[in-house]
Protein backbone atom coordinates (compact mmCIF):
# COMPACT_ATOMS: atom_id res chain seq x y z
CA UNK A 1 0.00 0.00 0.00
CA UNK A 2 2.83 2.35 0.87
CA UNK A 3 4.51 1.54 -2.39
CA UNK A 4 1.28 2.23 -4.27
CA UNK A 5 0.83 5.61 -2.58
CA UNK A 6 4.39 6.50 -3.35
CA UNK A 7 3.95 5.54 -6.95
CA UNK A 8 0.64 7.45 -7.13
CA UNK A 9 2.16 10.58 -5.62
CA UNK A 10 5.06 10.33 -8.03
CA UNK A 11 2.65 9.98 -10.94
CA UNK A 12 0.63 13.05 -10.02
CA UNK A 13 3.79 14.94 -9.25
CA UNK A 14 5.14 14.21 -12.74
CA UNK A 15 1.73 15.07 -14.22
CA UNK A 16 1.80 18.44 -12.52
CA UNK A 17 5.29 19.04 -13.84
CA UNK A 18 4.14 18.17 -17.35
CA UNK A 19 1.23 20.61 -17.04
CA UNK A 20 3.59 23.31 -15.86
CA UNK A 21 5.91 22.57 -18.78
CA UNK A 22 3.01 22.70 -21.22
CA UNK A 23 1.80 25.97 -19.71
CA UNK A 24 5.23 27.51 -19.96
CA UNK A 25 5.52 26.28 -23.54
CA UNK A 26 2.14 27.79 -24.42
CA UNK A 27 3.26 31.07 -22.92
CA UNK A 28 6.36 30.95 -25.11
CA UNK A 29 4.28 30.55 -28.29
CA UNK A 30 3.11 33.98 -29.50
CA UNK A 31 -0.65 34.31 -29.96
CA UNK A 32 -2.30 35.88 -33.00
CA UNK A 33 -2.59 39.22 -31.23
CA UNK A 34 1.14 39.43 -30.49
CA UNK A 35 1.95 38.44 -34.09
CA UNK A 36 -0.33 41.23 -35.32
CA UNK A 37 1.37 43.74 -33.00
CA UNK A 38 4.81 42.73 -34.28
CA UNK A 39 3.56 42.91 -37.86
CA UNK A 40 2.25 46.43 -37.31
CA UNK A 41 5.56 47.51 -35.80
CA UNK A 42 7.32 46.47 -39.00
CA UNK A 43 6.74 49.34 -41.38
CA UNK A 44 8.41 47.90 -44.45
CA UNK A 45 8.14 44.42 -46.02
CA UNK A 46 11.25 42.29 -46.40
CA UNK A 47 13.30 42.51 -49.60
CA UNK A 48 11.81 40.50 -52.45
CA UNK A 49 8.53 39.96 -50.61
CA UNK A 50 6.42 41.26 -53.49
CA UNK A 51 8.13 38.96 -56.00
CA UNK A 52 7.66 35.95 -53.72
CA UNK A 53 3.98 36.78 -53.18
CA UNK A 54 3.46 37.05 -56.94
CA UNK A 55 5.12 33.67 -57.53
CA UNK A 56 3.15 32.03 -54.70
CA UNK A 57 -0.12 33.38 -56.12
CA UNK A 58 0.49 32.80 -59.83
CA UNK A 59 2.49 29.56 -59.97
CA UNK A 60 -0.48 27.27 -59.12
CA UNK A 61 -2.22 28.52 -62.29
CA UNK A 62 0.70 28.01 -64.66
CA UNK A 63 -0.38 24.75 -66.33
CA UNK A 64 -3.99 25.90 -66.36
CA UNK A 65 -2.87 28.95 -68.34
CA UNK A 66 -1.87 26.57 -71.14
CA UNK A 67 -4.90 24.31 -70.85
CA UNK A 68 -7.25 27.31 -70.83
CA UNK A 69 -5.82 28.23 -74.23
CA UNK A 70 -7.96 25.46 -75.72
CA UNK A 71 -10.72 27.93 -76.56
CA UNK A 72 -12.12 29.38 -79.79
CA UNK A 73 -11.46 32.95 -78.62
CA UNK A 74 -7.71 32.29 -78.86
CA UNK A 75 -7.74 31.99 -82.68
CA UNK A 76 -9.16 35.42 -83.62
CA UNK A 77 -7.34 37.02 -80.69
CA UNK A 78 -3.96 35.71 -81.89
CA UNK A 79 -4.48 36.98 -85.45
CA UNK A 80 -5.70 40.40 -84.31
CA UNK A 81 -2.91 40.79 -81.73
CA UNK A 82 -0.30 39.82 -84.33
CA UNK A 83 -1.33 42.60 -86.72
CA UNK A 84 -1.99 45.11 -83.94
CA UNK A 85 1.55 44.52 -82.65
CA UNK A 86 3.41 44.01 -85.94
CA UNK A 87 2.31 46.85 -88.21
CA UNK A 88 2.50 49.77 -85.73
CA UNK A 89 5.94 48.50 -84.65
CA UNK A 90 7.10 48.70 -88.27
CA UNK A 91 5.88 52.31 -88.46
CA UNK A 92 7.86 53.17 -85.34
CA UNK A 93 10.82 51.32 -86.87
CA UNK A 94 10.61 53.62 -89.88
CA UNK A 95 10.71 56.66 -87.59
CA UNK A 96 13.79 55.36 -85.78
CA UNK A 97 15.38 54.34 -89.10
CA UNK A 98 15.02 57.88 -90.44
CA UNK A 99 16.08 59.67 -87.25
CA UNK A 100 18.96 57.43 -86.08
CA UNK A 101 20.84 57.27 -89.39
CA UNK A 102 19.57 53.72 -90.03
CA UNK A 103 20.78 52.40 -86.64
CA UNK A 104 17.39 50.81 -85.86
CA UNK A 105 15.26 49.25 -88.59
CA UNK A 106 12.56 46.66 -89.22
CA UNK A 107 14.54 43.61 -88.07
CA UNK A 108 15.51 45.23 -84.76
CA UNK A 109 11.88 46.02 -84.01
CA UNK A 110 10.68 42.57 -85.11
CA UNK A 111 13.27 40.82 -82.93
CA UNK A 112 12.38 43.01 -79.94
CA UNK A 113 8.64 42.37 -80.32
CA UNK A 114 9.18 38.64 -80.87
CA UNK A 115 11.45 38.30 -77.83
CA UNK A 116 8.97 40.19 -75.66
CA UNK A 117 5.98 38.11 -76.80
CA UNK A 118 7.72 34.78 -76.26
CA UNK A 119 9.33 35.69 -72.92
CA UNK A 120 6.23 37.26 -71.42
CA UNK A 121 3.94 34.63 -72.90
CA UNK A 122 5.89 31.78 -71.30
CA UNK A 123 7.42 33.31 -68.17
CA UNK A 124 5.40 36.33 -67.06
CA UNK A 125 2.88 36.44 -64.26
CA UNK A 126 0.34 38.29 -66.42
CA UNK A 127 0.51 36.92 -70.00
CA UNK A 128 -2.43 39.03 -71.16
CA UNK A 129 -0.23 42.14 -71.19
CA UNK A 130 1.14 42.52 -74.72
CA UNK A 131 4.75 43.72 -74.73
CA UNK A 132 6.58 45.25 -77.69
CA UNK A 133 7.99 48.46 -79.17
CA UNK A 134 5.94 51.54 -78.30
CA UNK A 135 5.78 55.12 -79.49
CA UNK A 136 7.33 56.54 -76.27
CA UNK A 137 10.38 54.22 -76.45
CA UNK A 138 10.85 55.15 -80.12
CA UNK A 139 10.83 58.82 -79.15
CA UNK A 140 13.28 58.04 -76.33
CA UNK A 141 15.66 56.22 -78.66
CA UNK A 142 15.94 58.83 -81.37
CA UNK A 143 16.06 61.66 -78.81
CA UNK A 144 19.06 59.97 -77.18
CA UNK A 145 20.64 59.62 -80.62
CA UNK A 146 20.16 63.30 -81.38
CA UNK A 147 21.67 64.28 -78.00
CA UNK A 148 24.83 62.14 -78.22
CA UNK A 149 25.41 62.49 -81.97
CA UNK A 150 27.32 65.73 -81.54
CA UNK A 151 29.37 64.19 -78.70
CA UNK A 152 30.89 61.53 -80.98
CA UNK A 153 29.69 58.68 -78.71
CA UNK A 154 29.00 55.24 -80.19
CA UNK A 155 25.20 54.89 -80.17
CA UNK A 156 25.05 51.13 -79.58
CA UNK A 157 27.66 51.24 -76.82
CA UNK A 158 25.76 54.09 -75.14
CA UNK A 159 22.38 52.33 -75.50
CA UNK A 160 23.97 49.17 -74.06
CA UNK A 161 24.85 50.98 -70.84
CA UNK A 162 21.48 52.75 -70.71
CA UNK A 163 19.78 49.36 -70.83
CA UNK A 164 22.19 47.85 -68.27
CA UNK A 165 21.64 50.73 -65.84
CA UNK A 166 17.90 50.45 -66.41
CA UNK A 167 18.01 46.68 -65.83
CA UNK A 168 19.75 47.22 -62.49
CA UNK A 169 17.18 49.83 -61.50
CA UNK A 170 14.36 47.47 -62.53
CA UNK A 171 15.84 44.82 -60.24
CA UNK A 172 16.21 47.28 -57.35
CA UNK A 173 12.64 48.55 -57.81
CA UNK A 174 11.19 45.04 -57.84
CA UNK A 175 13.30 43.64 -54.97
CA UNK A 176 12.73 46.66 -52.70
CA UNK A 177 8.97 46.47 -53.42
CA UNK A 178 8.83 49.96 -54.97
CA UNK A 179 6.33 48.59 -57.48
CA UNK A 180 3.83 48.78 -54.58
CA UNK A 181 3.49 52.51 -55.28
CA UNK A 182 1.37 51.42 -58.24
CA UNK A 183 -1.52 50.95 -55.80
CA UNK A 184 -1.97 54.73 -55.84
CA UNK A 185 -2.54 54.79 -59.59
CA UNK A 186 -6.23 55.33 -60.31
CA UNK A 187 -8.19 55.45 -63.54
CA UNK A 188 -7.33 59.16 -63.98
CA UNK A 189 -3.67 58.83 -65.18
CA UNK A 190 -4.51 55.59 -67.01
CA UNK A 191 -7.27 57.25 -69.01
CA UNK A 192 -5.07 60.26 -69.80
CA UNK A 193 -2.28 58.01 -71.03
CA UNK A 194 -4.76 55.94 -73.04
CA UNK A 195 -6.17 59.10 -74.62
CA UNK A 196 -2.64 60.28 -75.44
CA UNK A 197 -1.65 56.99 -77.10
CA UNK A 198 -4.84 56.80 -79.16
CA UNK A 199 -4.44 60.37 -80.41
CA UNK A 200 -0.78 59.64 -81.23
CA UNK A 201 -1.92 56.63 -83.29
CA UNK A 202 -4.26 58.83 -85.31
CA UNK A 203 -1.47 61.41 -85.67
CA UNK A 204 0.88 58.67 -86.86
CA UNK A 205 -1.66 57.58 -89.47
CA UNK A 206 -1.87 61.15 -90.78
CA UNK A 207 1.93 61.48 -90.87
CA UNK A 208 2.20 58.31 -92.96
CA UNK A 209 -0.34 59.68 -95.45
CA UNK A 210 1.48 63.00 -95.80
CA UNK A 211 4.57 61.10 -96.95
CA UNK A 212 2.63 59.44 -99.77
CA UNK A 213 2.58 62.68 -101.78
CA UNK A 214 6.28 62.19 -102.51
CA UNK A 215 7.47 59.04 -104.26
CA UNK A 216 10.58 57.02 -103.44
CA UNK A 217 12.63 59.20 -105.79
CA UNK A 218 11.72 62.39 -103.91
CA UNK A 219 9.48 63.88 -106.59
CA UNK A 220 5.84 64.96 -105.94
CA UNK A 221 3.17 62.35 -106.66
CA UNK A 222 -0.29 63.83 -106.11
CA UNK A 223 -2.21 60.83 -107.49
CA UNK A 224 -0.43 58.41 -105.14
CA UNK A 225 -1.12 60.72 -102.20
CA UNK A 226 -4.86 61.03 -102.74
CA UNK A 227 -5.20 57.34 -103.66
CA UNK A 228 -3.48 56.40 -100.39
CA UNK A 229 -5.85 58.66 -98.46
CA UNK A 230 -8.82 56.94 -100.16
CA UNK A 231 -7.54 53.45 -99.31
CA UNK A 232 -6.78 54.42 -95.70
CA UNK A 233 -10.17 56.04 -95.11
CA UNK A 234 -12.09 53.18 -96.76
CA UNK A 235 -10.22 50.66 -94.63
CA UNK A 236 -10.95 52.74 -91.52
CA UNK A 237 -14.67 53.06 -92.26
CA UNK A 238 -15.26 49.42 -93.16
CA UNK A 239 -12.82 48.00 -90.62
CA UNK A 240 -14.20 50.01 -87.71
CA UNK A 241 -17.75 49.29 -88.81
CA UNK A 242 -17.22 45.53 -88.97
CA UNK A 243 -15.31 45.60 -85.68
CA UNK A 244 -18.39 47.14 -84.05
CA UNK A 245 -20.73 44.69 -85.78
CA UNK A 246 -21.55 42.99 -82.47
CA UNK A 247 -23.37 46.16 -81.40
CA UNK A 248 -25.87 45.82 -84.25
CA UNK A 249 -28.94 43.61 -84.48
CA UNK A 250 -28.07 42.19 -87.90
CA UNK A 251 -27.75 38.44 -88.58
CA UNK A 252 -27.25 36.05 -85.66
CA UNK A 253 -25.11 36.52 -82.52
CA UNK A 254 -22.62 33.92 -83.79
CA UNK A 255 -22.20 35.56 -87.19
CA UNK A 256 -21.91 39.01 -85.62
CA UNK A 257 -19.12 37.70 -83.37
CA UNK A 258 -17.25 36.02 -86.25
CA UNK A 259 -17.41 39.18 -88.41
CA UNK A 260 -16.10 41.30 -85.53
CA UNK A 261 -13.39 38.77 -84.64
CA UNK A 262 -11.74 38.72 -88.05
CA UNK A 263 -12.41 42.32 -89.13
CA UNK A 264 -8.83 43.51 -88.54
CA UNK A 265 -7.19 40.53 -90.24
CA UNK A 266 -9.53 40.66 -93.25
CA UNK A 267 -9.21 44.45 -93.54
CA UNK A 268 -5.43 44.23 -93.83
CA UNK A 269 -5.72 41.34 -96.30
CA UNK A 270 -8.41 42.86 -98.51
CA UNK A 271 -7.05 46.40 -98.77
CA UNK A 272 -3.52 45.11 -99.36
CA UNK A 273 -4.91 43.17 -102.32
CA UNK A 274 -7.19 46.00 -103.42
CA UNK A 275 -4.32 47.99 -104.98
CA UNK A 276 -3.72 45.05 -107.37
CA UNK A 277 -7.29 44.97 -108.73
CA UNK A 278 -6.12 46.50 -111.99
CA UNK A 279 -7.52 49.28 -114.13
CA UNK A 280 -6.52 52.80 -113.13
CA UNK A 281 -4.94 51.38 -109.95
CA UNK A 282 -2.09 50.05 -112.08
CA UNK A 283 -1.05 53.63 -112.78
CA UNK A 284 -0.70 54.46 -109.06
CA UNK A 285 2.68 53.97 -107.38
CA UNK A 286 1.64 52.89 -103.88
CA UNK A 287 4.54 52.89 -101.42
CA UNK A 288 4.88 49.62 -99.50
CA UNK A 289 6.34 48.74 -96.12
CA UNK A 290 10.16 48.77 -95.98
CA UNK A 291 11.95 45.44 -95.51
CA UNK A 292 15.55 44.30 -95.15
CA UNK A 293 17.61 41.11 -95.15
CA UNK A 294 16.27 38.31 -92.99
CA UNK A 295 17.62 37.80 -89.47
CA UNK A 296 20.34 40.43 -89.96
CA UNK A 297 20.91 43.77 -88.23
CA UNK A 298 19.85 46.71 -90.36
CA UNK A 299 23.00 48.82 -90.19
CA UNK A 300 26.74 48.25 -90.12
CA UNK A 301 27.40 51.77 -88.84
CA UNK A 302 28.57 51.61 -85.24
CA UNK A 303 28.19 47.83 -84.97
CA UNK A 304 29.21 44.54 -86.55
CA UNK A 305 26.40 43.48 -88.87
CA UNK A 306 27.53 39.84 -88.88
CA UNK A 307 26.34 39.34 -85.28
CA UNK A 308 23.50 40.47 -83.05
CA UNK A 309 25.93 41.18 -80.19
CA UNK A 310 26.00 44.95 -80.47
CA UNK A 311 28.18 46.02 -77.53
CA UNK A 312 30.83 48.57 -78.44
CA UNK A 313 33.37 50.01 -76.02
CA UNK A 314 32.85 53.57 -74.78
CA UNK A 315 34.88 55.60 -72.25
CA UNK A 316 34.10 55.23 -68.53
CA UNK A 317 32.81 58.81 -68.32
CA UNK A 318 30.23 57.98 -70.99
CA UNK A 319 29.22 54.85 -69.06
CA UNK A 320 28.19 57.06 -66.13
CA UNK A 321 26.72 59.64 -68.51
CA UNK A 322 24.29 56.88 -69.52
CA UNK A 323 23.00 56.57 -65.93
CA UNK A 324 20.55 59.54 -66.01
CA UNK A 325 19.14 58.18 -69.26
CA UNK A 326 18.79 54.77 -67.60
CA UNK A 327 16.82 56.39 -64.77
CA UNK A 328 14.50 58.11 -67.26
CA UNK A 329 14.00 54.84 -69.15
CA UNK A 330 13.16 53.04 -65.89
CA UNK A 331 10.61 55.71 -64.94
CA UNK A 332 9.05 55.45 -68.40
CA UNK A 333 8.78 51.66 -68.16
CA UNK A 334 7.58 51.80 -64.55
CA UNK A 335 4.53 53.76 -65.62
CA UNK A 336 4.07 52.58 -69.20
CA UNK A 337 4.39 48.83 -68.58
CA UNK A 338 2.52 48.70 -65.28
CA UNK A 339 -0.33 50.86 -66.55
CA UNK A 340 -0.56 48.65 -69.65
CA UNK A 341 -0.85 45.65 -67.35
CA UNK A 342 -3.48 47.39 -65.21
CA UNK A 343 -5.53 48.35 -68.27
CA UNK A 344 -5.37 44.75 -69.51
CA UNK A 345 -6.94 43.71 -66.19
CA UNK A 346 -9.75 46.24 -65.85
CA UNK A 347 -12.60 45.22 -63.60
CA UNK A 348 -15.08 45.08 -66.50
CA UNK A 349 -13.13 42.18 -68.04
CA UNK A 350 -14.17 39.90 -65.15
CA UNK A 351 -10.85 38.14 -64.81
CA UNK A 352 -10.37 35.62 -62.00
CA UNK A 353 -6.63 34.91 -61.93
CA UNK A 354 -4.18 36.98 -59.85
CA UNK A 355 -1.57 39.31 -61.25
CA UNK A 356 2.18 39.65 -60.66
CA UNK A 357 3.34 43.27 -60.89
CA UNK A 358 6.57 42.89 -58.87
CA UNK A 359 7.70 39.76 -60.67
CA UNK A 360 6.79 41.08 -64.12
CA UNK A 361 8.73 44.29 -63.57
CA UNK A 362 11.76 42.19 -62.58
CA UNK A 363 11.28 40.15 -65.78
CA UNK A 364 11.01 43.38 -67.79
CA UNK A 365 14.43 44.34 -66.41
CA UNK A 366 15.87 41.15 -67.87
CA UNK A 367 14.44 41.82 -71.34
CA UNK A 368 15.70 45.43 -71.11
CA UNK A 369 19.25 44.20 -70.43
CA UNK A 370 19.05 41.66 -73.26
CA UNK A 371 17.92 44.44 -75.61
CA UNK A 372 21.06 46.41 -74.80
CA UNK A 373 23.23 43.38 -75.58
CA UNK A 374 21.46 42.71 -78.90
CA UNK A 375 21.29 46.34 -79.99
CA UNK A 376 17.49 46.41 -80.32
CA UNK A 377 14.83 48.77 -78.88
CA UNK A 378 13.81 47.73 -75.35
CA UNK A 379 10.21 46.46 -75.29
CA UNK A 380 7.56 47.18 -72.68
CA UNK A 381 3.78 47.06 -72.21
CA UNK A 382 1.68 48.29 -75.13
CA UNK A 383 -1.34 50.55 -75.12
CA UNK A 384 -3.85 50.11 -76.73
CA UNK A 385 -2.68 46.59 -77.68
CA UNK A 386 -2.80 45.22 -74.11
CA UNK A 387 -6.44 46.16 -73.36
CA UNK A 388 -7.46 45.30 -76.94
CA UNK A 389 -5.95 41.85 -76.37
CA UNK A 390 -8.06 41.34 -73.26
CA UNK A 391 -11.17 42.60 -75.08
CA UNK A 392 -10.57 40.14 -77.92
CA UNK A 393 -10.61 37.29 -75.38
CA UNK A 394 -13.95 38.20 -73.79
CA UNK A 395 -16.75 35.65 -73.95
CA UNK A 396 -20.15 37.35 -74.33
CA UNK A 397 -23.68 36.12 -73.85
CA UNK A 398 -26.52 36.77 -76.30
CA UNK A 399 -27.13 40.18 -74.72
CA UNK A 400 -23.47 41.09 -75.32
CA UNK A 401 -22.72 41.07 -71.61
CA UNK A 402 -19.29 39.87 -70.51
CA UNK A 403 -19.34 36.34 -69.13
CA UNK A 404 -15.61 35.76 -68.66
CA UNK A 405 -12.19 36.43 -70.12
CA UNK A 406 -10.11 33.58 -71.55
CA UNK A 407 -6.98 34.01 -69.42
CA UNK A 408 -4.16 31.98 -70.97
CA UNK A 409 -0.61 32.11 -72.36
CA UNK A 410 -1.15 30.85 -75.89
CA UNK A 411 -2.05 34.08 -77.71
CA UNK A 412 0.91 36.11 -76.45
CA UNK A 413 3.38 33.30 -77.05
CA UNK A 414 2.09 32.39 -80.52
CA UNK A 415 1.94 35.99 -81.76
CA UNK A 416 5.57 36.37 -80.59
CA UNK A 417 6.56 33.27 -82.55
CA UNK A 418 4.66 34.57 -85.59
CA UNK A 419 6.56 37.88 -85.43
CA UNK A 420 9.84 35.95 -85.17
CA UNK A 421 8.85 33.90 -88.24
CA UNK A 422 8.10 37.16 -90.07
CA UNK A 423 11.85 37.85 -90.05
CA UNK A 424 12.31 34.93 -92.50
CA UNK A 425 12.72 36.00 -96.13
CA UNK A 426 9.43 34.61 -97.56
CA UNK A 427 7.38 36.38 -94.90
CA UNK A 428 9.39 39.59 -95.22
CA UNK A 429 8.58 39.60 -98.94
CA UNK A 430 4.87 39.21 -98.11
CA UNK A 431 5.18 41.99 -95.56
CA UNK A 432 6.74 44.18 -98.23
CA UNK A 433 3.55 43.85 -100.32
CA UNK A 434 1.47 45.72 -97.74
CA UNK A 435 1.00 49.36 -98.81
CA UNK A 436 1.72 52.08 -96.30
CA UNK A 437 -1.84 53.32 -96.78
CA UNK A 438 -3.06 50.11 -95.09
CA UNK A 439 -0.70 50.77 -92.20
CA UNK A 440 -2.22 54.24 -91.89
CA UNK A 441 -5.71 52.73 -91.93
CA UNK A 442 -4.76 50.32 -89.14
CA UNK A 443 -3.48 53.21 -87.02
CA UNK A 444 -6.81 54.99 -87.56
CA UNK A 445 -8.77 51.86 -86.63
CA UNK A 446 -6.82 51.22 -83.41
CA UNK A 447 -6.91 54.88 -82.41
CA UNK A 448 -10.67 55.19 -83.00
CA UNK A 449 -11.40 51.95 -81.14
CA UNK A 450 -9.41 53.22 -78.19
CA UNK A 451 -11.11 56.62 -78.21
CA UNK A 452 -14.58 55.07 -78.33
CA UNK A 453 -13.86 53.22 -75.08
CA UNK A 454 -11.89 55.99 -73.36
CA UNK A 455 -13.43 57.23 -70.10
CA UNK A 456 -12.42 60.85 -70.69
CA UNK A 457 -14.21 60.89 -74.05
CA UNK A 458 -17.23 59.25 -72.36
CA UNK A 459 -17.32 62.01 -69.73
CA UNK A 460 -17.07 64.73 -72.37
CA UNK A 461 -19.92 63.08 -74.27
CA UNK A 462 -21.97 62.82 -71.05
CA UNK A 463 -21.44 66.50 -70.28
CA UNK A 464 -22.85 67.60 -73.66
CA UNK A 465 -25.68 65.04 -73.87
CA UNK A 466 -29.22 66.40 -73.60
CA UNK A 467 -30.56 65.86 -70.08
CA UNK A 468 -33.64 63.86 -71.05
CA UNK A 469 -31.56 61.47 -73.17
CA UNK A 470 -29.08 60.59 -70.41
CA UNK A 471 -29.12 57.11 -68.88
CA UNK A 472 -30.69 57.71 -65.48
CA UNK A 473 -29.37 54.36 -64.23
CA UNK A 474 -25.78 55.49 -64.75
CA UNK A 475 -23.74 56.43 -61.65
CA UNK A 476 -22.80 59.64 -63.49
CA UNK A 477 -26.37 60.93 -63.06
CA UNK A 478 -25.59 61.78 -59.42
CA UNK A 479 -22.32 63.61 -60.19
CA UNK A 480 -22.52 67.41 -60.34
CA UNK A 481 -21.55 69.20 -63.53
CA UNK A 482 -19.04 71.26 -61.60
CA UNK A 483 -17.18 68.12 -60.51
CA UNK A 484 -17.19 66.74 -64.06
CA UNK A 485 -15.83 70.01 -65.46
CA UNK A 486 -13.05 70.18 -62.84
CA UNK A 487 -12.12 66.56 -63.52
CA UNK A 488 -12.05 67.10 -67.29
CA UNK A 489 -9.95 70.28 -66.96
CA UNK A 490 -7.30 68.32 -65.07
CA UNK A 491 -7.53 65.41 -67.52
CA UNK A 492 -7.23 67.56 -70.64
CA UNK A 493 -4.36 69.53 -69.08
CA UNK A 494 -2.52 66.26 -68.42
CA UNK A 495 -3.18 65.06 -71.97
CA UNK A 496 -1.98 68.37 -73.41
CA UNK A 497 1.22 68.16 -71.38
CA UNK A 498 1.95 64.60 -72.56
CA UNK A 499 1.18 65.38 -76.18
CA UNK A 500 3.09 68.65 -76.23
CA UNK A 501 6.32 67.42 -74.67
CA UNK A 502 6.63 64.51 -77.12
CA UNK A 503 6.70 67.00 -80.00
CA UNK A 504 9.65 68.97 -78.62
CA UNK A 505 13.35 68.37 -77.95
CA UNK A 506 12.34 67.87 -74.29
CA UNK A 507 10.57 64.62 -75.22
CA UNK A 508 13.00 62.65 -73.07
CA UNK A 509 11.31 64.21 -70.02
CA UNK A 510 8.02 62.53 -70.91
CA UNK A 511 8.09 60.21 -67.83
CA UNK A 512 8.05 63.25 -65.54
CA UNK A 513 4.76 64.39 -67.09
CA UNK A 514 3.37 60.88 -66.52
CA UNK A 515 4.31 61.10 -62.84
CA UNK A 516 2.69 64.54 -62.65
CA UNK A 517 -0.64 63.05 -63.78
CA UNK A 518 -0.40 60.51 -60.95
CA UNK A 519 0.36 63.28 -58.45
CA UNK A 520 -2.67 65.17 -59.72
CA UNK A 521 -4.93 62.53 -58.19
CA UNK A 522 -3.97 63.74 -54.70
CA UNK A 523 -5.41 67.20 -55.44
CA UNK A 524 -8.88 65.88 -56.27
CA UNK A 525 -10.10 65.37 -52.68
CA UNK A 526 -9.60 69.10 -52.08
CA UNK A 527 -11.64 70.26 -55.08
CA UNK A 528 -14.14 67.46 -55.77
CA UNK A 529 -16.63 66.05 -53.21
CA UNK A 530 -15.85 62.52 -52.05
CA UNK A 531 -19.09 61.03 -53.38
CA UNK A 532 -18.49 62.51 -56.84
CA UNK A 533 -14.82 61.49 -56.85
CA UNK A 534 -15.73 57.88 -56.12
CA UNK A 535 -17.61 57.79 -59.44
CA UNK A 536 -15.19 59.89 -61.50
CA UNK A 537 -11.89 58.37 -60.41
CA UNK A 538 -12.11 54.85 -59.03
CA UNK A 539 -9.77 51.90 -58.85
CA UNK A 540 -8.51 50.50 -62.15
CA UNK A 541 -8.73 46.83 -61.24
CA UNK A 542 -10.39 44.56 -58.69
CA UNK A 543 -8.88 44.30 -55.19
CA UNK A 544 -7.59 40.77 -55.76
CA UNK A 545 -5.61 42.03 -58.79
CA UNK A 546 -3.70 44.63 -56.78
CA UNK A 547 -3.66 42.91 -53.37
CA UNK A 548 0.08 42.17 -53.57
CA UNK A 549 0.74 45.87 -53.97
CA UNK A 550 -0.81 46.78 -50.61
CA UNK A 551 1.43 47.16 -47.57
CA UNK A 552 -0.92 45.40 -45.14
CA UNK A 553 -0.83 42.27 -47.30
CA UNK A 554 2.91 42.41 -47.87
CA UNK A 555 3.54 42.38 -44.11
CA UNK A 556 1.68 39.11 -43.65
CA UNK A 557 3.61 35.80 -43.65
CA UNK A 558 3.65 33.84 -46.91
CA UNK A 559 1.28 30.89 -47.13
CA UNK A 560 1.37 28.33 -49.91
CA UNK A 561 -2.28 27.73 -50.71
CA UNK A 562 -1.90 25.70 -53.87
CA UNK A 563 -4.43 25.89 -56.67
CA UNK A 564 -7.43 28.08 -55.90
CA UNK A 565 -10.81 28.52 -57.42
CA UNK A 566 -10.75 30.40 -60.70
CA UNK A 567 -9.19 28.03 -63.20
CA UNK A 568 -11.20 28.10 -66.39
CA UNK A 569 -10.12 24.57 -67.24
CA UNK A 570 -12.21 23.33 -64.32
CA UNK A 571 -15.39 24.87 -65.66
Amino acid sequence: MLEFRSTRNSFFSSEDEDKNNVSSHIQDVPDDESIEVKRRKRRFPTLGKGIMMDIYDRLPYYWDDWKDGWDYRVIPSTLETYFNNLLPAIAFAQDMFDRTDNSYGVNEVLLSSAMAGIVFGILSGQPLCIVGVTGPISIFNYTVYEIIKSQDINFFGFMFWICIWSMILHFISAITNLVSLLQYVTTFPCDIFGLFINVVYIQKGIQILTRQFTNKHGTPDISAGFSSITVALCMTIFGTGFKSFTKTKLLTPTLRTVISDYSTFLSVLFWSGFIHFGGALNDIDFQSLPITKSFRPTSDIGRDRSTWLAYEWIPVKDVFLALPFGIILTLLFYFDHNVSSLMAQRSEYKQVKPSAFHYDFFLLGITTGISGVLGIPAPNGLIPQAPLHSESLLVMDKNMEVVRCVEQRVTNTVQGLMILATMARPFLVCLGQIPQAVLSGLFFMMGIQGLLSNAIIDKISWLFTEERLKDHNSPMINVSKKSIIIYLCFALAGFTGEFAITNTIAAIGFPLVLLATVAGCFIFPKVIPEEDLATLDGAVAEDFIIKNLKLENMLKPLEWKGKRKGSQSDE
